[in-house]
């Protein structure tokens, strides 16, 4: 594989490639549960009920573990950087149990299904440590030490790790593991159509009618019914719910590099710091680890240089770890709900078979497999403990959301106003003329916003600047060559494909 291809590769996918596609079905279908999305959250949702003898069909608009899933940092922990002292405050000490609980839960049945079903997958047992540099934050990790303690963890605050610099102090929590998330996903996918579960990829779904049966409809205009729906696109794309109120994107970058054994951390590691560094190493043979480095999180198509961040990530690890040199790179997006508890429950209060998993917060292993357990639960009548605790249509509470709820709501109306306004420049570039190969951005043509990429080639690329979603303007992402949407986080490739929902039609061509 030449470099500059390497060098923009997932490395979970380019080591656990996709096999044959799972064609789209070739008539309408009826099944007692369709799964909408097969990343972690769809796929063990899928396999938990088709082990309980539920006729399970699974929808993907693209390849089965190929999105947020196949470009994950692959930790498998119960400690996300600093909630279990926010959960105390906010939601009580109970809620903070329940979410350690159900986390830990989700490891331990990870480890126990990759043993029943021999999957090689690089499981490994690893320490997760969030830690701190500065002095001023000891404070609050021996705070999240005692809170995340009292929920049931055996955490404690300590001083030293294994990294190769200093810190001030840090967050540990023994008997946690990171594995190769697509080995392991490729194989549940496996076992699923061994129990008769139907999988279908390139099956966008756009459409969906609640009723008994609830009815989905296919962009290519096949109807799956079914008596109960899971939508687990990472993004909700149905908004019935008015959960994109709830929930607000980010990306954030990785690159990964091979690395001495003999250098390599071995614990899991993530700080809030420096606008979020998270630190882990995977198997690489010949005596080396593939340090993988994830930060710089920002929100998608809100302008930021992100091949400047991708330069600031590199650099980040060389100074800490010393010489490098970089054989991938790549992104992913995950959404924050803004209690920063995961949405995993009925769609909305009216439903009555219609399921939902979103708002990750960026810890989508762990909560994607609780999540296929807890809707599988859902779904088949049977009672968790902490459905309460996940439940979408909890009330907004002002303590627990109430700064995340208004910052996310008054970046969205700003772009909901502003990209309205046509009179206003917005954020356009003169002509089409001014815009070197490689690059895009936003043109004022005949009074309409385009959004204009020229490839390497020199080729112009046309199409509308407005988000099929809810019609915020999109920005274009240089380093990633696509258009994202700086509301919801829809991304959109050159030609106005849809890379990533909630948006499930593609932007308009302009011709220009």
């Amino acid at each position: 594989m030449d470099e500059p291809t390497r060098l923009h590769a997932s490395y979970w996918i380019e080591t656990a490639p996709p096999g044959d596609l799972a064609p789209p079905p070739d008539g309408d279908l009826t099944v007692e549960v369709a799964v909408v999305g097969a990343g972690i959250a769809g796929l063990c949702t899928a396999w938990e009920l088709a082990r309980r003898g539920r006729q399970v069909a699974l929808l993907e608009a693209d390849r089965i573990a190929a999105g947020v899933t196949g470009h994950t940092t692959a930790k498998l922990t119960a400690l996300h950087t600093l909630i279990y002292d926010r959960l105390r405050r906010t939601r009580g000490k109970d809620a903070a149990r329940l979410y350690a609980t159900s986390q830990t839960d989700a490891i331990r049945h990870a480890a126990e299904v990759a043993e029943e079903l021999g999957i090689d997958c690089e499981w490994e047992a690893a320490a997760a440590y969030t830690y701190a540099e500065d002095e001023d934050r000891t404070d609050e990790l021996r705070a999240e030490a005692d809170a995340a303690r009292e929920a049931g963890l055996a955490a404690e605050f300590v001083t030293g790790t294994d990294l190769p610099y200093p810190v001030a102090g840090a967050v540990r929590v023994e008997e946690q593991a990171q594995f190769h998330p697509r080995k392991y996903l490729l194989a549940l996918a496996a076992d699923l159509r061994r129990l008769g579960g139907q999988v279908h990829e390139h099956t966008r779904v756009v459409g969906l009618s609640e009723g008994e049966p609830c009815v989905l409809t296919t962009e290519d205009g096949v109807k799956v019914r079914a008596g109960a729906v899971v939508v687990a696109t990472h993004y909700p794309i149905f908004d019935r719910a008015l959960l994109f109120t709830r929930l607000s994107p980010r990306r954030e970058l990785v690159v990964a590099a091979p690395i001495d054994a003999s250098r390599a951390p071995t614990g899991m590691y993530i700080t809030p710091e420096q606008n979020t560094r998270s630190v882990r190493t995977a198997p690489h043979g010949d005596g080396q680890r593939l340090l993988i480095v994830t930060g710089e999180h920002f929100t998608p198509g809100a302008g930021s240089d992100v091949e400047e961040r991708f330069e600031a990530l590199s650099s980040w690890a060389v100074d800490r770890f010393g010489e490098l040199t970089f054989t991938h790179r790549w992104a992913t997006q995950d959404n924050d709900s803004t209690d920063s508890v995961p949405l995993v429950g009925p769609l909305h209060p009216a439903t009555r078979h219609v399921h939902v998993a979103t708002g990750f917060g960026g810890w989508g292993l762990s909560s994607g497999i609780m999540a296929g357990r807890l809707l599988c639960d859902l779904v088949t009548g049977r009672e968790t403990p902490w459905s309460e605790l996940y439940d979408p249509r909890r009330v907004l509470s002002v303590l627990r959301e109430g700064k995340g709820f208004v910052k996310h709501q008054a970046d969205v109306a700003r772009h909901f106003v502003g990209d309205r306004l046509q009179h206003l420049p917005g954020p356009s570039t003169a002509s089409v003329d001014d815009i070197a190969p490689g690059d895009g951005a936003v043109v004022h043509v005949s009074g309409k916003r385009c959004a204009v990429h020229r490839d390497e080639d020199g080729k112009v690329h046309a199409v509308s600047a407005k988000c099929t979603h809810l019609g915020c303007l999109v920005a274009f992402n240089r380093a990633e060559r696509a258009w994202e949407c700086p509301c919801h986080g829809s991304r959109f490739d050159p030609d106005g494909r849809v890379v990533q929902g909630p948006a499930v039609r593609p932007l308009e061509p302009r011709d220009i």
